[in-house]
């Protein structure tokens, strides 16, 4: 999916998780998977808008409502969450285009945010002059709508005509209009396109190619497009020519195009066609029409350098006609003009080949050089990859310092300079400025710290999980943390999509609970891409419980170390992690004191059919397949719900607007629930799609309810 993991880390602020619990108690105690479907009786739920689902919510919503707003701790809470997400000392982080910062920002006079700009010596200053350019509170107040935006995609080389994508609360679906950032305002009688899940890029100054619901048989069974279509300015959209056509059962995220546009003004389409959620494959726009490239299944173009492709390999390749072969997890360069002359031979070479700790994390491209970052046993780094003449590549390392996240924040093949953030569990972000021809970088702008972190240390172990994989996780709490077993520990993991999670500055975590005495944990599970596309295909489909058994290890050994304890052990997680806090909830229900589950997936015998749910099919399996079905009944939350069982009270929290995973999930959990006569805690908020909130307003809210929630259970 991607249901975005990273998305959501950011979005769900409240990411933390504790676990704990005496050995011999943990083994006696162990939830032992029903063999049995049971009947679904909440089936009305999935009418997502209808009014006996809705009057449902909203009295769950009342319930909740009432609880928190008689804890003294939640209105200051909520004060407390929203100065941090508000603060004006956050950096402003930065796009690039002809010598011009832009940037997007959101506060308290602003709730919806903006996009303004200004020089870059004047954004290197302490206190920049902004210019708005687009005001999304304005836009929504004068059309009435409630509009969260999406981000400007401009047409390059110019870069001063652009298509603003603009979502209706938070949804994944967008409305496209053109904006000229010459004007500041939106082009009359330029490009706009419905609302819709879409795709589209920009072919030239009076062409777009688009993917988008064109009627019967243009969208996958996922709810995707899979057709591209050329739009040419002046003309109907009903009239836009077909140029690519997938199948129904192409189910990623879309078949899609993507113009490729390097320093040199070379110029490649590529079209995409999404099989399955991690499948796909790359065809040449060439005037004859599409031309498979010989590229495997599991790869991606991530760049275009000096007339060459640049392939990230999620699989093992041996190129036809061949005898190299690159492991999966390594970069590689293909001639564009070898391509196109001969797509079904391609002569690759490596860039980057991983090592057994070392993975690609992502590749950015400048002018005439690479960027990529890295995670050395989930360390973050970073290199300058040079192009020799010989047809090889030279790097140089960039400082990182450990325990801290790096991030390529913006990078143009029409620059050289670039812009890496840096930030820490305990170190706010810091942004430096680089140059890929000189291999320079510079320390531009610090965040003021937003929570008092000079008491706190950060400390890496590892916990073996059931089949002896050795699993990494990170630990912050007080230098003199006591090893007695009654911290009150957060413990939070993804563990899915190859997504990796790595040390990252939250002040609503710093301020609402390391500050208050909490210690908080993260998980490096397999599932994720901390050591490369192996760690994620360890968990696919029926090898899943590994993912399931490495988070319960973690908390194993956080017990151990009497780090903390079952009673003091909280997790949480949103998205796909809230379905490995649906798997954990139902497990080990004596192993959890405190459980908080964010946008989930939680049915597994009904998420082909849920939202988005067909296009993870790659990831989780199908119940098509006999053999998945019987082991996704086997974990499906939902589905191992049990009668007279002493579970822990949940926090089960969703958004009725997203439209990526679902409120469905978190509903028919908690109506079963309800149903066994088990107690809980059900928040749905109208707004913010898939994430805590369409604002920041929202986003405090739901921090405030989720840190209530957690202090009440671990620690009073």
């Amino acid at each position: 999916m991607k249901i975005a993991a990273k998305t959501m880390r950011a979005a769900l602020t409240a990411s933390i998780v504790v676990l704990a619990a005496g050995a011999a108690h943990r083994a006696s105690c162990q939830s032992t998977p029903a063999t049995a479907e049971q009947p679904d009786n909440y089936t009305w739920l999935e009418e997502i808008h209808g009014a006996k689902s809705m009057a449902w919510v909203n009295a769950e919503n009342a319930k909740t409502e009432t609880w928190l707003n008689s804890d003294p701790h939640f209105a200051a809470l909520e004060a407390k969450a929203l100065t941090v997400l508000d603060s004006p000392d956050r950096i402003a982080f930065p796009s690039f285009m002809h010598g011009t910062i832009y940037n997007s920002w959101n506060d308290a006079s602003h709730v919806r945010g903006i996009v303004r700009r200004t020089t870059l010596a004047d954004y290197l200053t302490a206190e920049p002059h902004w210019e708005t350019v687009l005001d999304y509170d304005a836009l929504g107040a004068a059309e009435k709508q409630s509009w969260v935006g999406r981000g400007l995609n401009c047409l390059r080389p110019e870069e001063d005509t652009c298509l603003a994508s603009l979502s209706a609360g938070g949804e994944d679906a967008v409305t496209v209009r053109e904006f000229s950032l010459k004007t500041d305002s939106f082009v009359e009688n330029g490009f706009v396109l419905p609302r819709g899940k879409q795709s589209v890029t920009w072919l030239d100054k009076d062409t777009l190619l688009i993917s988008r619901d064109w009627g019967p048989g243009t969208m996958s069974q996922a709810g995707y497009p899979i057709t591209v279509r050329e739009w040419k300015r002046g003309t109907p959209l009903e009239s836009a020519k077909e140029i690519f056509r997938g199948e129904v059962t192409d189910n990623g995220y879309g078949d899609h195009a993507t113009v490729l546009r390097d320093g040199e003004d070379h110029v490649a389409v590529i079209l995409e066609q999404s099989a399955s959620t991690f499948e796909h494959t790359s065809f040449l726009l060439s005037p004859s029409g599409p031309r498979k490239l010989a590229l495997p299944p599991k790869s991606g173009i991530t760049g275009f350098l000096a007339n060459h492709f640049i392939v990230a390999l999620q699989e093992d390749w041996t190129p036809a006609g061949q005898t190299t072969r690159y492991p999966q997890g390594s970069v590689l360069s293909i001639d564009y003009d070898a391509a196109k002359a001969d797509p079904e031979h391609l002569k690759p070479t490596a860039i980057f080949t991983p090592t057994e700790r070392e993975f690609t994390q992502a590749v950015r491209t400048t002018r005439n050089h690479l960027l990529l970052t890295t995670l050395n046993n989930v360390q973050g780094r970073a290199y300058i990859y040079s192009p020799g003449k010989s047809g090889q590549w030279s790097r140089k390392a960039l400082p990182i310092p450990d325990n801290q996240t790096v991030a390529v924040t913006w990078a143009s093949p029409t620059e050289e300079r670039f812009f890496l953030s840096l930030n820490g569990f305990l170190n706010p972000p810091s942004l430096w400025l680089g140059n890929a021809a000189d291999g320079s970088l510079k320390e531009i702008k610090s965040e003021k710290p937003q929570f008092d972190a000079s008491n706190f240390a950060v400390h890496q172990y590892e916990a073996t999980s059931k089949d002896g994989t050795r699993v990494p996780y990170f630990v912050v709490g007080p230098k003199d943390m006591k090893f007695d077993g009654q911290n009150p520990t957060l413990l939070t993991a993804y563990g899915g999509f190859q997504v990796s999670q790595t040390p990252g500055y939250s002040p609503t975590t710093g301020k609402l609970w390391l500050e208050r005495g909490g210690i908080y944990v993260l998980a490096n599970i397999r599932g994720g891409g901390e050591f490369g596309p192996a760690w994620h295909d360890a968990g696919l489909k029926t090898h899943r419980q590994r993912i399931y058994d490495d988070f319960y290890a973690v908390a194993q050994d956080l017990t151990t170390r009497k780090i903390t304890s079952s009673s003091r052990l909280g997790i949480e997680g949103g998205s796909n992690g809230g379905l490995l806090m649906g798997v954990e909830f139902t497990q080990h229900p004596e192993m959890w004191k405190a459980v908080i589950i964010s946008v989930p997936l939680l049915d597994m015998l009904a998420f082909e059919h849920l939202s988005a749910g067909a296009s993870w099919v790659g990831e989780y399996g199908s119940v098509s397949v006999p053999e998945e079905r019987k082991f996704l009944a086997s974990i499906s939350p939902y589905n191992q719900l049990r009668k007279d069982v002493n579970y822990p009270e949940p926090l089960i929290f969703t958004t009725t607007k997203d439209d990526r995973v679902g409120p469905v999930h978190a509903r028919k959990f908690a109506a079963r629930m309800e149903e066994f006569g088990e107690p809980f805690h059900y928040f749905e908020i109208t707004e913010g799609g898939h994430g805590a909130g369409a604002d920041n307003k929202q986003r405090a809210r739901t921090d405030a309810a989720m840190y209530t929630y957690l202090s009440t259970k671990l620690m009073y």
